[in-house]
């Protein structure tokens, strides 16, 4: 088999366009998959920290004519009590992260994060491996706000999960 028939893609449906962004590289994997992991115990499943919370990489969301698949969506519980049988959620998620990639920044930015303000999620991480950055954004209800940006090797706590520290530099290795 052709290498080009074994790479995927990942369509999105965003105001009616259909946007195709290739699989993402593995710096962009890992970085999403290391927060992941340092999310999951204190927010999803409750073990050192509060819980309450549903997070998943890579969910697929409809929201209205809009399917939208952040690299990283959570949910507080209260607002998912549980998680069914369907292969989507049409509830938009209370944070997003999304790791940017050189294919996908400017979807990212200029598309995905004006319909997450109109869909009222809460705040967005934008993580960018290859500066090894995070920019923390919050939702003011007309605009996203940026509350502060990090690198390298700092030690965050920053809304919505303020209970743990994260290690940024568990994200580059």
């Amino acid at each position: 088999m052709s290498s080009a028939i074994k790479k995927t893609v990942v369509g999105e449906i965003i105001m009616g366009d259909l946007h195709m962004s290739p699989r993402p590289a593995l710096k962009h994997g890992n970085a999403s998959s290391s927060l992941l992991h340092e999310l999951m115990g204190p927010y999803h499943k409750g073990k050192g920290g509060p819980g309450g919370w549903i997070i998943m990489i890579e969910p697929e969301i409809h929201l209205a004519e809009n399917i939208i698949v952040p690299d990283i969506g959570g949910w507080k519980r209260d607002r998912i009590p549980e998680i069914t049988n369907e292969t989507f959620f049409s509830v938009a998620p209370d944070w997003v992260c999304e790791v940017l990639s050189p294919s996908s920044a400017g979807l990212d930015r200029v598309k995905k994060m004006p319909l997450y303000l109109e869909q009222k999620v809460k705040h967005i991480w934008l993580i960018d491996p290859l500066l090894k950055t995070l920019e923390v954004f919050e939702n003011n209800e007309s605009s996203w706000v940026l509350i502060k940006t990090f690198m390298n090797t700092d030690k965050v706590r920053v809304v919505p999960f303020i209970e743990i520290e994260i290690d940024l530099s568990m994200l580059w290795i």
